[in-house]
C-alpha cells in the first residue's frame, strides 16, 4: 500500500487541517488514516445546544476534502476515520452520510480491504473521568480507576440500551469484530491506546484520590490483550495527548505489532507516516 499518512486529536483545529491538506497534495499518500476527536471540543456545549459543533463538519470539514478530492483526482488517497471520545456521537450518522461523496470511509467497528491489507476501526475507550460517554465503554471487567466516572453516569448525546452500557466491554467488541480472521496484514485504527505503553502515559505524577495514587498508564487492558494474543501486523493510537513528551516515544512494539500515536499536546500538527509494507521505517514530524 506504500506510503501512508496517521493523524489524531486535531480538535476541529483548522490550521492543523490545512497543513494536512498541504501534505497530502505535496506527497500523495495512497492512504490516510483519521483516529478520531475530529471535531472541535465543547461536548458539555453540545448537550445544551449552546454551540454547533456540526458546523464544522459540514461548512470545513467536507468541503474541503471535496476540495482536496476534486484537486488530487485520481490521485486522491483513501481515507479512513473513526470518531473519539471529545468528539459528539450526534455526528456519526453526518459522517456516515458524506461516504457517498467518496471523500472517506467511516470504519468503527467495521473492517474493509486495501490490496493484500485488511482494515479495522475501533472508536471506543476505557472509562475517564470525563462526563461525556458517547464513545466509553467499560474495558475488561465493570472496573473503573479511581478518579474516573462509570459509562453508567454522565451524558449521552444519542440513547444506548441500559444493558448494553451495563454489560458491554472493549475486550468483547474487538472478539466480535475480528472473529477468527487471520491479522498477520491487518492495520488497526484505535482511538484509546493498550495499557502500560509508550502511547498511554497521562500526566498524573503524585496525583491521589482518597491517598489512593492514581495509575500513570490509562490506555486500554482489553486492547494491549488483543494486541498480544492476535498480533495485527500495525495498530494506530491516538487520546492521550501528552504520552510522547512523557515517555520520550511516539511507537511502541508488542511481539511483531508496530504501535503508533500521533497524538500531541502542542499546536504542531503530529503527522506520523509509515509503509505498510516496511512499518520498521515510519517516522513522526511536528509541522
Amino acid at each position: 500500500m506504500a506510503l501512508c499518512f496517521f493523524v489524531s486529536d486535531l480538535h476541529g483545529h483548522i490550521e492543523q487541517y490545512k497543513k494536512l491538506f498541504q501534505k497530502i497534495l505535496e506527497e500523495k499518500p495512497k492512504a490516510v488514516f483519521l483516529g478520531g476527536d475530529l471535531l472541535p471540543s465543547g461536548l458539555s456545549s453540545n448537550f445544551t445546544g449552546k454551540n454547533k459543533i456540526d458546523d464544522f463538519l459540514n461548512t470545513f470539514l467536507i468541503p474541503e476534502f471535496l476540495h482536496l478530492k476534486k484537486i488530487l483526482s485520481d490521485h486522491y488517497p483513501r481515507i479512513f476515520l473513526i470518531l473519539g471520545n471529545d468528539d459528539s456521537r450526534l455526528m456519526e450518522k453526518e459522517v456516515i452520510k458524506a461516504q457517498s461523496k467518496g471523500i472517506w470511509e467511516y470504519i468503527h467497528n467495521r473492517k474493509t480491504t486495501v490490496n493484500t491489507f485488511t482494515i479495522y476501526g475501533y472508536a471506543l475507550v476505557p472509562p475517564t473521568p470525563f462526563l461525556a460517554k458517547d464513545w466509553e465503554e467499560y474495558d475488561v471487567s465493570r472496573y473503573v480507576d479511581p478518579g474516573c466516572i462509570s459509562p453508567e453516569e454522565g451524558w449521552r448525546s444519542i440513547p444506548v440500551p441500559a444493558n448494553r452500557i451495563r454489560y458491554a466491554t472493549i475486550q468483547k467488541d474487538l472478539e466480535q469484530l475480528v472473529g477468527n480472521d487471520d491479522l498477520s496484514q491487518s492495520i488497526f485504527l484505535f482511538h484509546t491506546p493498550p495499557y502500560q505503553t509508550n502511547l498511554d502515559r497521562a500526566a498524573l505524577d503524585n496525583k491521589k484520590i482518597d491517598h489512593v495514587p492514581l495509575d500513570l498508564h490509562v490506555g486500554s487492558i482489553a486492547v494491549r490483550r488483543f494486541i498480544e494474543k492476535r498480533q495485527p501486523l500495525i495498530t494506530l493510537h491516538g487520546h492521550i495527548h501528552e504520552s510522547a513528551q512523557l515517555t520520550g516515544s511516539w511507537k511502541d512494539k508488542m511481539g511483531s505489532t508496530f504501535l503508533f500515536s500521533a497524538a500531541h499536546n502542542g499546536p504542531e500538527l503530529a503527522l506520523v507516516r509509515f509503509n505498510s509494507e516496511r512499518p520498521e521505517e515510519s517516522s513522526r514530524e511536528l509541522f
